[in-house]
């Protein structure tokens, strides 16, 4: 079925590109004013993502990147906040009324489960007050301490951290978290980005020793994956996620993308079957 709704979508790119009437062509290389808040577990890509939209010709992207670490980079600690000089930032960059996506991290603690939405609820009340047609996604981080992983799996009663990530993805952040905010806001576009892939299915295409590069599970940012235990990312997983990043934001085709991303592993196709993966249901 993935790979119906991917021929699907490809002829349906074809068709829109045989029309040099379509208005949509033009669409397709508008870049977005957009706000972006999160931790490091979010800045990489919200930073790299201008690099790679300007590399696939994508005019006048623009974004304010709003950072600040851990748990005080969730939604919820950036409200909460208020005197903060990042509260005042975003809520500087919304006052404006220009702002066409605003990203979010998902700040959903696995070891709390009190209601995750209070944070992302008020940010997009906020926003919608002057950009009423503003888009909202949410980024999905990975699962920090990766050394930890197939203990945390096993804890949670899980065979392996893909079914874990798995489950985060679909049951906590699509089930309890965007669906309820839909409904609280039916007229708003709210989508996710699965940016945690890239690094669970880097790490194991590494232990599988599929990786094209000379690639280390931990050490430096250029040639690791990770670039300490928390698991802070190393260029080539920056890269992936970017990728996902791009593809789920402008919907640029990873087959034909030609950027370079410094390895020679085919992160453009790791990154496509991410994005192939993700349920529609919950794309832009």
């Amino acid at each position: 079925m993935r790979r119906l709704n991917f021929l699907i979508t490809a002829v349906m790119l074809v068709l829109l590109s045989c029309s040099e009437d379509d208005d949509s062509i033009q669409d397709v290389s508008q870049g977005y004013n957009m706000l972006l808040i999160g931790n490091s577990f979010f800045k990489p890509y919200a930073n790299h993502l201008e690099d790679l939209a300007l590399e696939a010709g994508i005019e006048d992207h623009n974004a304010t990147v709003v950072f600040r670490g851990g748990d005080n980079g969730r939604p919820i600690n950036f409200w909460n906040d208020s005197n903060s000089a990042e509260h005042q930032q975003i809520q500087s960059a919304l006052d404006q009324g220009n702002i066409d996506f605003f990203g979010m991290t998902s700040g959903f603690d696995l070891d709390n489960t009190d209601d995750p939405l209070v944070g992302h609820r008020a940010w997009i009340e906020y926003a919608l007050q002057n950009n009423p047609s503003i888009t909202i996604f949410i980024a999905i981080p990975t699962i920090d301490f990766p050394e930890d992983w197939n203990q945390r799996a096993e804890d949670n009663g899980f065979n392996s951290i893909q079914e874990l990530y798995e489950y985060y993805v679909n049951e906590i952040i699509h089930q309890k978290m965007i669906n309820q905010l839909r409904a609280e806001f039916p007229l708003t576009n709210i989508f996710t980005i699965p940016t945690g892939w890239a690094t669970i299915n880097l790490a194991q295409m590494n232990q599988e020793n599929l990786l094209l590069d000379n690639i280390s599970m931990f050490g430096p940012k250029p040639t690791s994956i990770f670039t300490d235990p928390k698991g802070h990312q190393g260029q080539i997983a920056i890269e992936t996620g970017t990728l996902i990043w791009l593809n789920s934001i402008y919907n640029v085709d990873l087959i034909t993308y030609e950027y370079e991303t410094g390895f020679d592993t085919d992160l453009h196709e790791i990154a496509r079957v991410i994005m192939d993966s993700h349920d529609t249901k919950y794309k832009q």
